[in-house]
């Protein structure tokens, strides 16, 4: 393969950046994103150089860095370099290291790249192969199939097309330096465990998986195409955007088909997962006031309508009252709840609870 020439071809094919476009390279030192620093270097684009210090390796971090740095000086290109405090922030935030290290990268990536512009990295087939088949036992929908795309955002991926065999045989044959990252011998981390055991398990017995499962890709990228066109054209029907709120009418719903399909687009993006989808269907047969939550939303049964809104009373514009005493604070102000003897009521209101309406203060 000639490696540069299907790197210029993939840039031109998937259209993800041009001569003119402002590049910023994520290298972290190791063999992928030297390569793409030298292809980027050779098809004459002009990159800038980010690198982050995730501080979790000790003097081995600081020599990742010390490298990309001296990286920089041999291609001309100006480097920026951060270090984090990523144990910290996982803690902080009781996220995984992956986690945390993903969200401070790209967190800090938007910030330099900010409007325009391109965030460059090094991903490749293999690593898509690995994400897929982690996206499969997730259970993430018929994206997940898909792996990474070629361009997400102001994201891109123009090493793709390439397996990780073909990259290091370029690397060795231009004579190329890179570090290697001790962690990656690790199988703590969920990545590595599919890349050193269960993927080799599976060649054992299918030894052109890795090929089959490269084109496969390509092929459900366009399955997703399809039915993203399907589904959007479905939710335009069955989802009311009011605000904050999404309001789906509970008949219309109930004859929808694919239903479980319909529910889990529905519901994803606002926190809930593919094993709650079972659990929102059964809202559709409950009466008022049920409701299913996610760690930062609800979807209630009101009526004719399941409404999904923030689970913050003062953000929602309809606000679940599950007591009759008490006090239920909302964006437009407090509602006191009390319930009184029904000879102290007016004889209309007998057998109901009154509610006290206090203005926002």
């Amino acid at each position: 393969m000639d490696l540069l020439f299907e790197f210029r071809d993939f840039i031109r094919r998937e259209r993800l950046f041009s001569s003119g476009d402002r590049l910023l390279a994520a290298v972290s030192g190791g063999l992928d994103s030297v390569v793409l620093c030298e292809l980027l270097q050779r098809a004459g684009f002009d990159f800038v150089i980010a690198h982050c210090n995730f501080g979790l390796r000790g003097e081995e971090s600081l020599r990742d860095e010390l490298f990309v740095r001296g990286l920089a000086l041999r291609y001309g290109r100006e480097v920026l370099v951060k270090q984090f405090d990523t144990l910290g922030y996982a803690s902080s935030r009781q996220v995984s290291v992956q986690v945390a290290a993903r969200e401070l990268r790209y967190g800090w990536f938007r910030e330099l790249i900010g409007d325009g512009g391109y965030v460059v990295t090094a991903h490749h087939r293999d690593d898509n192969i690995e994400t897929l088949l982690m996206n499969f036992f997730k259970g993430t929908g018929i994206s997940g199939l898909r792996g990474m795309v070629p361009q997400q955002g102001n994201v891109v991926r123009p090493l793709l097309f390439a397996g990780r065999e073909e990259i290091r045989a370029f690397a060795v044959g231009e004579g190329l330096e890179w570090v290697e990252d001790s962690s990656n011998e690790s199988d703590k981390y969920t990545r590595n465990y599919f890349r050193h055991r269960v993927i080799p398990l599976i060649e054992e017995v299918y030894p052109g998986a890795i090929q089959n499962l490269g084109a496969n890709i390509g092929r459900f990228r366009e399955i997703e195409e399809v039915y993203r066109r399907g589904i959007d054209q479905q939710l335009r029907r069955l989802v009311e955007h009011r605000g904050n709120e999404a309001w789906v009418p509970v008949l219309r719903l109930k004859g929808a088909t694919p239903l479980a399909t319909l529910v889990y687009e529905i519901i994803t993006p606002f926190g809930f997962s593919a094993s709650q989808v079972e659990a929102v269907v059964g809202l559709l047969d409950s009466g008022p006031g049920k409701y299913v939550c996610s760690a930062t939303h609800r979807v209630l049964r009101d009526r004719g309508w399941l409404i999904i809104s923030p689970l913050e009373a003062g953000v929602a514009a309809n606000v679940l009252v599950e007591s009759s005493d008490g006090e239920v604070a909302y964006e437009g102000g407090r509602l006191l709840l009390r319930r009184m003897p029904v000879g102290d009521l007016p004889a209309d209101l007998a057998g109901s609870a009154v509610a006290g309406w206090m203005p926002g203060r």
